[in-house]
């Protein structure tokens, strides 16, 4: 049987991530999402927010299971016996930050390989970042985004320009 773990701050999860999520689950046997919390970014919402809105995404997988982690992917990777790490690409600017982490991995865990999925053209140019940015402005992003994340981005801004 084999496990791939694809990892992400998924902050919120766009509708790339659920054409990544959607295409590796019809590859490996067992898919397992790892939340993460990327030191470089301010979260909108919290690891169990993330987990929660993930799960209701994929409900419909039934390989699909998501747990959230800290510290190193590839520890993560090891303790949920993983053969295999997933990770998109939008733009060969992703390409030259992927192989970097991809081969340090490799060094720390030779028997895990890593994979590169495209992401689908119609979400090429997506981010998470840029789907709050124009949430935050008070644009539109049902395109971007399922219905229920949408919800749930314009009410944690709310709460946030509240407080």
């Amino acid at each position: 049987m084999k496990t791939a773990v694809y990892p992400g701050s998924f902050d919120p999860a766009t509708r790339g991530h659920i054409d990544i999520i959607s295409r590796a689950s019809r590859i490996f046997d067992r898919l397992l999402i790892g939340v993460l919390t990327n030191s470089a970014k301010f979260p909108l919402f919290t690891y169990s927010e993330r987990v929660t809105m993930l799960r209701d995404l994929t409900v419909h997988l039934p390989n699909v299971e998501v747990k959230e982690f800290r510290g190193l992917l590839i520890d993560f990777a090891k303790e949920n016996k993983a053969d295999v790490i997933v990770r998109g690409l939008r733009a060969i600017t992703d390409f030259e930050f992927e192989l970097q982490l991809a081969q340090t991995n490799k060094v720390m865990a030779p028997q895990i390989e890593t994979i590169f999925l495209t992401t689908n053209l119609k979400y090429s140019y997506l981010s998470s970042s840029m789907v709050k940015e124009i949430a935050s402005f008070g644009g539109d992003i049902h395109a971007f985004v399922e219905e229920s994340v949408a919800e749930a981005v314009y009410k944690k801004l709310k709460e946030r320009n509240e407080k």
